[in-house]
């Protein structure tokens, strides 16, 4: 079970590691260890809002930008400033564009995208924000065009440009793309990373290579064993002997598990067990049999 953090922390990374198509283990790490994880079907606010609760809101939270996580992060952490993986924002972009545009307003686009990994101050964040709001300005009739589909519908020409636009519209909005070189965090924060590659190669890289070493493993065997690394991973784990005396068994678990999900929850805020965890996402209350339980 993911102890409790009331250590508030200078940066805090969040990702989320695919195990089986529909469960996500969410995983919160800071520069050195691991704080925190839980498991869920789908990155939804509260999802994201069970592990976060758990942990103490730090001053700047790294996020590649799941789905549900904003939301999550305004309601548990409204405190806390949030940085956008610049290096996701431009795999989006890419991703859109291809590394080789056909039309010259994707080449631009593309080169913008590029130059994002390359910011390092605020003035450099200012002069590449006027570049971006030039380009889109510039090809705004381009953008604009429609066509009709194979329906009859009206529907973007340059599609996928449009949505690469969008993409970064919404980030510069939100003001969540430079937020390592804001004045404000540098007067208190010495140094804070553009990208949340600590969690990327740190934990994930390391969990997939694990699941890859044990193929075969069930699905609830492939979830205790990230559990168990994450654990393994934290500042203080409990040494091997006493993780023997002290650990809950499965049918604890278990029965842990009914019990938070299915009794009266008078206390308020996160407990030490189970509290984020919902049996009905994993098991059916019915008396047949399912070949999950």
């Amino acid at each position: 079970m993911p102890p409790l953090v009331d250590e508030v922390f200078d940066v805090v990374y969040v990702d989320g590691i695919w195990v089986a198509r529909d469960v996500v283990v969410l995983i919160a790490c800071t520069d050195e260890h691991v704080l925190g994880w839980y498991v869920a079907r789908s990155e939804n606010p509260r999802s994201w809002g069970a592990l976060l609760c758990r942990i103490a809101p730090p001053a700047i939270v790294i996020s590649d930008g799941g789905s549900g996580f904003a939301k999550a992060a305004r309601k548990t952490w409204p405190t806390t400033r949030v940085q956008r993986c610049t290096f996701h924002a431009f795999c989006q972009v890419r991703r859109y564009t291809t590394s080789r545009p056909k039309h010259e307003a994707g080449v631009e686009l593309y080169g913008i995208a590029c130059r994002l990994l390359h910011v390092a101050d605020s003035g450099q964040a200012a002069a590449w924000v006027v570049s971006y709001a030039s380009w889109c300005s510039r090809w705004d009739a381009f953008l604009a065009e429609q066509t009709r589909d194979e329906h009859g519908h009206l529907v973007y020409t340059h599609e996928r440009l449009v949505k690469a636009r969008n993409s970064l519209t919404t980030l510069v909005r939100q003001g969540t793309l430079f937020t390592y070189v804001d004045p404000d965090v540098a007067d208190r924060l010495e140094h804070v990373p553009a990208t949340n590659n600590r969690i990327e190669g740190g934990v994930n890289a390391q969990l997939r290579r694990m699941l890859r070493d044990h193929r075969g493993l069930s699905l609830m065997r492939r979830v205790k064993a990230v559990f168990w690394w994450c654990y393994l991973h934290t500042e203080c784990p409990l040494p091997a002997a006493q993780i023997l005396r002290v650990m809950p068994t499965d049918s604890e678990v278990d029965r842990l598990y009914r019990d938070y999900a299915y009794g009266e929850r008078e206390r308020v805020g996160p407990q030490q067990w189970g509290d984020a965890v919902v049996w009905s996402e994993f098991h059916q209350s019915t008396p047949f049999g399912t070949d999950w339980d």
